[in-house]
């Protein structure tokens, strides 16, 4: 296309800097983007656009973006290849190294940034399945896995569970979706929505260590010690049992195992939490009769709580909690999002069956992991290639080097691959250490659609869209000139073909929302190249809203129907599981936990978003470092800081049982005390100089992937780890 020159023009189109896809307008003059904003004419948004969506044009522009493939020597130096070329040579060493290892000993990443280019991801696993290779690894099994285990272990509802909308008591736990922007409640302008919420009478519970953004709205904060999220969530449910306050009838149609969960609870009495976190018992009350005194609303986690240890137990007790209160579509009532370019909601008020939460067809050598409800277990995956199972890994939307946890080991076995293809934009420490740096196309560089960031119900979270919104954004602009560029999916296409596989790909149902109309699955035509408008037209097609009625919306459009959940089929004879065997026994072994020898780590190390970036992504964007700093603070409750000696911009040393970092030490009055706060995915390669004022330090230097992991997932902690700080000299 030719580049839009000469006068100033507007248009809109979907903003890719995380997986929210607010709607935008860009302004456009001389052929480059000069300004981004919030549409405020889209109808579901509101003109939300964040600081990170507002740097469109320096990320566009931004004077370290790639422009060209890089291709590794031997001595360690990157030098500029064409992409085709790049593409060729990949191919064909993918290609040895199966016909050497065999399809197993290739992996695919795909990371967080991949929602925002969906086409990657589909092409990626159709690949996959095509080439033999079950390796498809995510940051699901790294974030939030215990949400897919908990809704294998304890059943799900085929209507999906009640929306925000019309809630009147919210649970978060370990979330601030105010800075994290969705999950754990609607990505779709969350402060408006929460504050009008808010007014109209909702109670907002929230637990988390941090009286964050989200916190300060709360009817009810509990404050808690960090890592007993457990044990809290065990004491309410004991208080909802002991005082009638379940849905009996809603109990007795559709679950089991409550005398089993009765007997499990009757240990966490709010008093024996209140000890165990640190809290008042009253709170605990309070926030139990609060939740399910109310009607509508559902019990929800999120990150912290996932990453602070038994993240599958964590979630399975909220399951619980909803499912006690009935929290979930009727017949008769209404789904939230009845679909617009995913297929058309088909509801039924009743149960899924509990199926197996591990043990899913993969075996690995660390741990006795295995293939789990939530996928390939990352945390395992630097032994798989240090153990020789794995030859070549391609990585996409992620920054892998930064973000896996145990950061040396996972390096050491990044560094030991056969072969390491990176995407990526700038020279991450991933992309430093890779053979081959492909440059991606971005943002207004390529089309895309709403259907990315509805299709992310399929991945577990059912949050991001509470309302039926559709909307198509063109490519507006060609990369800069001289750029080689290219998209992501182009690869796997290339691939396929010199390869000789045909391409399928397949749509699945969410595990946890609505129920929706099955889709055939897609063949791609291998005899020619597709262009990504073809594609999307493909993965698209049978949606409830078209594709081209979608396009004639240029800001996006609401497009509603009343889809009602039908009655349970007469010969559904599915339960909810109450007291799941495992997850019964674990409630246990935290039961009998006695309290550990602490004395040279009394502090704890909690995980927090850096609102200004998404993960790594945005780091060296002058106008969100203006915003958030380009470095990663320890942030310490005023007192502590005080106790310590410590003033604000003080270096510090952070010390656990597996690694030391630095820091700058910053007062944060929201913190609770004896909880130091940082950021995930900040600092470089372990063997460069540590720069903590320029860079920031990688908190993953504390912790192990034998540390305290789940069972089902190998998620090790990752947050409320034991430190120790002290000054530096």
């Amino acid at each position: 296309m030719t580049v839009i020159a000469g006068p100033t023009t507007e248009h809109s189109t979907i903003c890719r800097f995380c997986n929210v896809g607010c709607p935008l307008t860009v302004t456009i003059a001389a052929g480059k983007v000069v300004k981004a904003s919030g549409n405020r004419r889209s109808p579901a948004y509101y003109g939300f656009c964040c600081s990170r969506g507002q740097a469109l044009p320096e990320q566009l522009y931004d004077p370290g973006r790639l422009l060209h493939s890089l291709r590794r020597d031997g001595e360690g130096r990157h030098g500029r290849i064409a992409s085709g070329d790049a593409m060729r040579e990949i191919s064909d060493k993918v290609a040895a190294i199966i016909a050497e290892h065999g399809p197993r000993s290739v992996a695919l990443y795909i990371g967080t940034y991949s929602a925002c280019y969906p086409l990657y991801p589909e092409l990626a696993v159709a690949w996959a399945v095509a080439a033999g290779t079950s390796m498809i690894f995510t940051p699901m099994t790294i974030d939030q896995p215990g949400k897919d285990i908990a809704n294998a272990l304890a059943g799900t509802w085929e209507a999906g569970p009640q929306g925000f909308n019309d809630a009147d008591t919210w649970l978060i736990v370990g979330g601030n979706p105010l800075v994290s922007i969705g999950v754990s409640m609607p990505a779709q302008n969350p402060a408006r929505r929460l504050t009008e919420a808010v007014a109209a009478g909702l109670k907002l519970i929230v637990i988390d260590p941090r009286r964050t953004q989200t916190a300060a709205r709360a009817a009810v904060h509990l404050q808690p010690r960090p890592g007993h999220d457990a044990a809290i969530l065990a004491a309410m449910i004991h208080v909802i049992m002991a005082e009638g306050l379940y849905d009996a009838q809603f109990l007795s149609d559709h679950a089991e195992g409550l005398d089993g969960l009765r007997s499990a609870v009757a240990r966490w009495t709010p008093e024996a939490a209140s000890v165990r976190a640190g809290i008042p018992a009253q709170q605990i009350l309070t926030a139990a009769r609060t939740f399910a005194g109310a009607k509508r609303g559902l019990a929800v986690g999120a990150t912290g709580a996932n990453m602070s240890g038994r993240s599958s137990l964590t979630e399975y007790l909220l399951s619980l909690l909803n499912i006690l209160c009935g929290r979930f579509v009727r017949e008769g009532e209404s789904v939230d999002n009845p679909g617009v370019l995913l297929s058309r909601a088909t509801p039924r008020a009743q149960p899924v069956a509990p199926r197996s939460a591990r043990g899913l067809g993969e075996t690995f050598l660390a741990r006795g992991l295995t293939q789990s409800a939530s996928g390939m277990p990352t945390a395992a995956l630097a032994e798989e290639i240090l153990g020789g199972r794995i030859k070549a890994l391609i990585s996409m939307g992620g920054n892998p080097a930064v973000a896996w946890p145990d950061q040396k080991l996972s390096v050491r076995a990044l560094s030991a691959l056969d072969l390491l293809v990176q995407f990526d934009v700038r020279m991450t420490p991933t992309a430093q250490l890779a053979h081959y740096v492909l440059a991606p196309k971005i943002s207004v560089e390529v089309p895309t659609a709403s259907w990315s960031y509805e299709k992310i119900e399929a991945y577990g979270s059912i949050y991001a869209m509470a309302e039926p919104f559709g909307m198509y954004a063109p490519r507006l602009l060609d990369p800069p000139p001289g750029a080689d560029l290219i998209e992501e999916w182009e690869l796997m296409f290339e691939m396929a073909q010199r390869q000789g596989l045909a391409l399928t790909c397949f749509r699945p149902q969410s595990t946890s929302a609505t129920h929706r109309a099955a889709r055939d699955p897609v063949a791609i035509d291998m005899s020619r190249k597709p262009t990504s408008e073809e594609l999307l037209n493909l993965f698209t097609y049978g949606s409830r809203i078209s594709l081209d009625e979608v396009k004639a919306h240029a800001d996006g459009a609401l497009f509603p129907e009343r889809i009602v959940a039908l009655a349970a089929d007469p010969g559904c004879t599915a339960r909810f599981q109450l007291a799941d065997p495992s997850m019964m026994a674990e409630l246990g072994e935290v039961a009998d936990e006695t309290k550990s020898d602490d004395a040279g780590f009394p502090l704890r190390l909690v995980c927090r978003r850096a609102g200004h970036l998404n993960n790594s992504g945005g780091l060296g964007l002058p106008s969100l470092a203006r915003k958030g700093g380009h470095t990663n603070p320890a942030f310490m409750a005023p007192d502590d800081m005080a106790a310590l000696g410590l003033v604000a911009d003080d270096e510090i040393r952070l010390t656990s049982r597996h690694g030391e970092i630095g820091a700058i030490v910053q007062p944060d009055p929201t913190l609770r005390g004896g909880v130091v706060s940082m950021s995930h995915a900040f600092g470089m390669l372990p063997e460069q100089p540590e720069d903590v004022r320029g860079r920031g330090t990688n908190t993953s230097l504390l912790t192990s992937v034998a540390d305290d992991y789940d069972l089902f997932t190998g998620m090790p902690r990752m947050s409320a780890v034991p430190i120790r700080v002290r000054r530096c000299d």
